[in-house]
Parts: C-alpha cells; structure tokens; sequence
C-alpha cells in the first residue's frame, strides 16, 4: 500500500491472522487487509458472520485468499495448534482483536464469571496466540504483533475494574513481549482506542438502547478508524516500530470525559 505523504511498505502476498473479525474493529481490519493485497485467516466465535463476511470480502475483491477458523481465543490449547493447522499457510501479521468488555459493577458486587471471561479472553486468549505464532516469525525473519488495547489499560475507572484490570495485563504483556523480541526483526504494537461505535458496548450493557446513550451528543470514532491506524502501523518501513498509539475521538479526554455539547463534527466518513 503506497502512499505519496509518507514512505510506507506493501502488504500484498502477506498473511494476516486477524481474531474477533466477525464484527467492529476485527472485521474493519479484514477489509483494509483485503484491500492491501493480503491472504486473511480470520477468527471468531459466530460461524455465519465469518461465512456471510467470507463471501462479501471475495465478492469486492476476486482472487483474495481467505481461511475462516470458528473458534474462542479463550480456548488456549486450539490457539497453541493453529499454526500447525494452518500449514503451508504462516502468518506474517498477527491482530490479536479479540476482546470484551462485561457490566459495570462497582467492585463489591463484581461477578466473578464475567471477571473469568473477560481475563480468558483478553488476556489468556491473547497471550496464548502471540506465543502460538512469534516463534514462527522469529524463525523465519519476519513478523508484526497488533495487539488492540483500551483506554482502559492506560487509565483505570469507576465501575471499570475487571475490564481495566484485563486490558492493562494487555498493555504489560505487550510492552514485556516487545523487550523480548527486540533484536528480532518482529514488531509489536500496541492500539488503543477511546470511545468507538461498535456492539462493544451492547455486549458490555446488555442492550441496544443503553449503548446508544453511551454515544449522544458526540461524534465517537468507528471501527474503520482504528483499522487505518492498525494499517498505519504495519505499513512503516521495517525499521519503524510503533510502540503505543492512543485514538481518542476529538471531543474526548479520557475514558470518561467526553464533551456531549459542543461543535458539532458531523458523521464519520466511510
């Protein structure tokens, strides 16, 4: 992917292993991938939404290589055998996407099944598919690590404390696993976004209508929008790693400060 602003590198021939692609941030990516020019391996719990996107992404772009895996990253012994699944196929950029957030219960009536789940997925679920596949891309010289944080790892808040704890383990183990490989020529990054439309907050609250509240009186980012900047990151020369980048929208502070009355930004582009 070219770009005549800046020196960027192609992806075309890549193999991209994007997880949590059936909606949001995850399928954003297999898009931008698709349109880069790479071969996908595209996860997720939902069979039909990785068929029905399947069919959509080779429909806009014929010839596109796509492998569709249904599974739980929280299901750790499957991720550790995916790289053997996948032969010939090795994977060359790795979007560790894959994430949920559950309530919002102050921590003395937090449920400890949500706080089980959130952990196995955010964290177990990601740390067990970056050491599935790192040792490949060591091996073979090659190899980028996305990791999608939160604004939650980087700043804890009220009624937050099992998601904030979960996403500042992402945030630990991404910059601990970028002082491990430092000298390898693998790249690890870091992506967190602030307030983003997606089913992201429907999961977390429980329904539709108390997720669009969350939205009123501000233009948020869209998951198209975190995808460029995943795509930024991995089409720098080899010898620019972007460590941590934090994506606010623009009427946002932090997690919880967003200004709902204001100039207006009108709708997010497509």
């Amino acid at each position: 992917m070219a770009s005549a602003l800046y020196p960027s590198q192609s992806l075309a021939g890549d193999t991209v292993l994007v997880t949590g692609a059936t909606a949001g941030i995850g399928e954003a990516c297999a898009w931008r991938f698709a349109e880069a020019g790479c071969k996908l391996v595209l996860t997720g719990r939902r069979t039909d939404r990785l068929q029905a996107l399947e069919k959509e992404l080779k429909a806009a772009y014929p010839g596109l290589e796509v492998r569709c895996i249904s599974f739980d990253v929280s299901d750790t012994a499957r991720a550790a055998a995916l790289p053997a699944e996948l032969l010939p196929w090795t994977v060359d950029i790795l979007v560790n996407n894959a994430g949920l957030a559950l309530g919002v219960s102050s921590v003395v009536d937090n449920d400890i099944t949500d706080m089980q789940t959130m952990l196995n997925t955010n964290v177990l679920g990601l740390m067990a598919m970056t050491t599935a596949f790192v040792s490949g891309m060591r091996s073979r010289g090659k190899g980028h690590v996305i990791n999608i944080g939160s604004v939650a790892g980087k700043f804890a808040y009220v009624g937050g404390s099992g998601y904030c704890a979960s996403k500042f383990a992402v945030d630990a183990f991404t910059t601990a696993a970028r002082h491990d490989l430092v000298g390898t020529p693998i790249r690890v990054t870091s992506i967190c976004p602030g307030l983003v439309n997606t089913e992201f907050s429907t999961v977390r609250l429980g329904s539709k209508d108390k997720a669009d509240k969350v939205y009123e009186g501000v233009t948020p980012l869209v998951a198209k929008d975190i995808a460029d900047n995943v795509l930024y990151a991995v089409t720098r020369p080899p010898h620019v790693q972007i460590a941590d980048m934090l994506v606010y929208a623009t009427n946002q502070s932090g997690p919880k400060n967003v200004a709902r009355v204001g100039p207006s930004l009108g709708a997010p582009a497509n």
